[in-house]
């Protein structure tokens, strides 16, 4: 009889809903044994999920079978391309529990090419966009349209040690939208660098107010539910890839009708309109989702979508939650805890160091026992020769980058105007600016396939940089 291992046996017994999600470790030996089988320590699923292999399956199954042609016809196979479409646009609104009265799902190539939908088309002029340091580039690249329609941009900062908001400042904000214009408000569910999850009760908030709110979900989606039943943001958008890692160039932007109906789309294109004409020099957009999908879909690809949201609903995200929770509060407490001989901590936690109101993902950076940071790209390297899969970097976060790393806004300014530089900043010179910073933190993601060995596995890579 093997003898239980001493430290799943503690693990257990700090966890004891563990077992309750073995149906992900019956799905690990045979959905995805290609981890094993490759002797991968996949821990960078907020950067992108793993997909089943049911999933490629049933996809290339439906294509063997069929014959489908683009959607923008009344032909055979165009119709059958359109049924597909629209029932996975239907799958989508379903699976967040949408009312399609109320709300569109529109698909796009990615979360960012939803925010680009918003940012491009939202009635900016003589009004506000609100947005958290902690959000994601595409989130923030929003700014530049506001700017160039004469708004107001305003950050809300976050504050170490945990980063999240202080609500008393938003909430100031808040009561003072624009009475010129129109005021948007922008935040993500989750945190994709300290995984920090944002209360969604800010939607509500926000409405009361005056403002739209822009929910982005891209890292939440993947381990949490979010029910558009209970709580209603105007603008969602999200990256399949992220929840279930098949297909990869889809996303979604899942809109209220009255949200979309301010929009003002700066061009048109083959798919969005309902008719165009060269000599009278007009057009006329399509109606409903159509009127934001620029060109052809990626017809072939989204029943894919549909077949990867029924792979989530057979696990469940009560089991999937429940998995990240533990693995990650087991993760969490054991790096923590590690010390060099002198005592000196091994890594510094950027975020939550308990379980409360966060996700799967930890940022931190490893110090040596003379308290000097490990440059990241250094751990990434060492993780890459144990087949670790890992990131590093500031994740397409700057705002939560620069608080966590300490990088003051004097060493960017100064970083931006270097006398000499070509207008492009280099990473080098940027680095230089922040001489003995971080430019950046290791990530490390936990996810609905992690296991346990994975956790012991990344725990024993940590161990060896001890001294």
């Amino acid at each position: 009889m093997t003898k239980p291992d001493p430290e799943f046996v503690s693990f257990l017994k700090s966890y004891p809903t563990y077992p309750t999600t073995h149906i992900i470790d019956d799905l690990r030996a045979t959905e995805y044994a290609r981890l094993d089988t490759g002797g991968h320590i996949y821990l960078d699923y907020t950067g992108g999920g793993l997909y089943a292999e049911s999933q490629l399956r049933r996809h290339t199954r439906l294509l063997a079978e069929h014959v489908f042609g683009n959607p923008h016809s009344t032909n055979p196979t165009s119709q059958a391309a359109t049924r597909l479409v629209e029932h996975a646009r239907e799958y989508v609104l379903k699976f967040f529990n949408a009312d399609p009265e109320e709300y569109l799902a529109i698909f796009t190539a990615n979360a960012s090419g939803a925010l680009k939908l918003i940012g491009e088309s939202y009635p900016f002029s003589n009004g506000r966009y609100l947005l958290t340091f902690d959000n994601h580039n595409s989130v923030n690249g929003i700014r530049e349209f506001a700017h160039a329609r004469g708004a107001e941009v305003t950050y809300i900062p976050v504050a170490l040690p945990d980063m999240r908001v202080d609500a008393s400042q938003l909430t100031r904000e808040l009561v003072r939208p624009s009475e010129a214009g129109h005021n948007l408000f922008a935040y993500p569910a989750q945190s994709n660098f300290s995984s920090v999850q944002h209360p969604l009760e800010w939607i509500e908030e926000a409405h009361k107010n005056g403002w739209d709110v822009l929910l982005d979900a891209a890292a939440f989606v993947p381990t949490s539910p979010l029910d558009l039943s209970k709580v209603k943001p105007d603008f969602v958008p999200i990256s399949f890839y992220k929840m279930f890692g098949y297909p990869t160039g889809l996303g979604a932007l899942i809109a209220r009708k009255e949200a979309l109906a301010k929009l003002n789309r700066p061009w048109f294109s083959g798919g969005t309109i309902a008719l165009a004409s060269v000599q009278g020099n007009n057009y006329q957009l399509a109606e409903g989702a159509p009127a934001f999908e620029d060109g052809t879909l990626d017809y072939l690809n989204i029943p894919a979508v549909e077949i990867g949201l029924k792979h989530i609903e057979s696990i469940g995200y009560d089991a999937i939650h429940e998995r990240v929770h533990c693995l990650t509060g087991w993760l969490l407490h054991n790096l923590t805890a590690m010390k060099h001989s002198n005592g000196e901590p091994l890594v510094r936690v950027y975020g939550p160091a308990a379980m409360e109101e966060r996700g799967g993902a930890i940022a931190v950076n490893f110090y040596d026992k003379d308290g000097k940071i490990i440059k990241h790209y250094l751990i990434e390297q060492k993780a890459n020769e144990a087949n670790i899969s890992l990131r590093t970097g500031s994740f397409c976060n700057p705002g939560a980058g620069e608080i966590a790393l300490g990088i003051s806004r004097v060493e960017l300014d100064v970083a931006f105007v270097l006398p000499g530089l070509e207008p492009r900043l280099t990473v080098d010179d940027f680095r230089s600016c922040i001489d003995g910073k971080s430019s950046g933190a290791v990530r490390i993601s936990v996810g609905m396939v992690t296991n346990f060995r994975d956790i012991q596995g990344f725990l024993a890579f940590a161990k060896e940089l001890i001294s």
